[in-house]
């Protein structure tokens, strides 16, 4: 059985709404007050517990309410970032992993294998909140151009900015130059926390060059601006001793094999007759290490949200979602056993992150 997905409370795609909301002192779900002027810092993989574990070197971020809100399921930067830009849950806006399927084509990662069938104009089946806004976002220059950037930010004016700390100096001269909703984007650790571990020395570095700038941020905007600092997931250290490799009989009838090590989704061969059996085997093997559901359960349980039709080929026929700090693979040799910090899944650490308000909207 799947964790409940609780219909209350605030969730990631609830905050960009609200933000924009804000900018005309429109009614929101997080109750923010009217600010013309605003910046949203998103960071990606920072998780409460995260956070949380190295409060001492945040004391910035953790100086507000340090239980946090729900990013939604899965919990994957493609997914959980269009929830963000959109204000959508998966079952609508369409990105459903961090790899899917693409029917007809194959698996596609939602990140990188953007045009073909995945039209960032139409496979992202949401309209993004920035386009009817007057808005700035804040990035890395290798991702000026990407279809994930036409998908879910178009109609934003772009800044290219190498680190942290440039990010942020931009951000705070976008917040100067005009009204309207500046959104800066921290990469740093969750490539960290990828390669190394959010426990590394690396991370801990990362953290504290964050904390530094959101705190200069926060010193520096116009009066009446507002600042939200939040993340697209968490992240869980997986030691290589919790490497469970998949027996290729449980592959049998399987076509795809999407999703990532935390959070496989397995698309059913329609020529084979024995997925009940494939389903059993799953549960037989994992069901103590994993939470495994039917595409049909996990769509009943809520955590995608009203699920389209459209969407419904991309999801799993099985949904095979880590417990604990393990991951699953299919290959001995599969390069992602590289990668120490991982997410995906249902875990707190994994689901839960990071709000702080400050400037304007501190106290609201």
């Amino acid at each position: 059985m799947l964790p409940a997905a609780s219909p209350a409370g605030v969730r990631l795609a609830d905050v960009l709404a609200s933000q924009v909301l804000s900018a005309s002192g429109a009614r929101n779900a997080l109750g923010l007050p009217r600010a013309r002027r605003s910046v949203i810092v998103v960071v990606d993989g920072l998780g409460v517990a995260n956070l949380n574990a190295r409060a001492g070197h945040a004391r910035t971020l953790v100086a507000g309410p340090r239980k946090g809100i729900v990013s939604g399921f899965p919990t994957t930067t493609a997914a959980a970032l269009t929830s963000l830009y959109t204000g959508t849950t998966p079952g609508q806006h369409g990105i459903v992993g961090y790899d899917a399927l693409v029917p007809g084509v194959g698996v596609r990662n939602q990140l990188r294998d953007w045009g073909g069938a995945m039209d960032p104009e139409t496979w992202q089946r949401s309209a993004p909140l920035l386009a009817d806004v007057q808005s700035t976002v804040v990035n890395e220059p290798r991702y000026a151009d990407s279809g994930f950037t036409r998908a879910t930010l178009r109609g934003a004016d772009y800044v290219a900015a190498r680190t942290i700390d440039d990010r942020i100096d931009a951000a705070i001269d976008a917040v100067h130059a005009r009204d309207g909703i500046v959104s800066c984007y921290v990469p740093d650790l969750d490539r960290i926390g990828h390669e190394q571990g959010w426990q590394s020395d690396a991370w801990i570095d990362a953290l504290e060059r964050l904390d530094g700038a959101v705190a200069r941020l926060a010193d520096r905007i116009p009066a009446g601006a507002g600042i939200l600092v939040t993340a697209d997931h968490g992240m869980v250290d997986v030691p290589e001793h919790k490497h469970l490799i998949v027996p290729p009989a449980l592959l049998e009838g399987v076509a795809h094999v999407a999703g990532e090590p935390r959070c496989l989704q397995l698309h059913r061969d329609p020529s084979h007759s024995g997925w009940e059996a494939t389903v059993d085997a799953w549960r037989a093997a994992f069901g103590d290490v994993a939470w495994i559901a039917t595409r049909d359960e996990l769509v009943a349980s809520g955590w995608l949200g009203e699920v389209d039709d459209a969407v419904l080929p991309r999801i799993g026929d099985l949904v095979v979602a880590m417990r604990g700090s393990g991951a699953l693979y299919v290959r001995d040799d599969d390069p992602a056993r590289g990668m120490v910090g991982q997410h995906g899944s249902f875990t707190s650490e994994e689901l839960r992150v990071p709000l702080v308000r400050l400037g304007a909207y501190a106290g609201s």
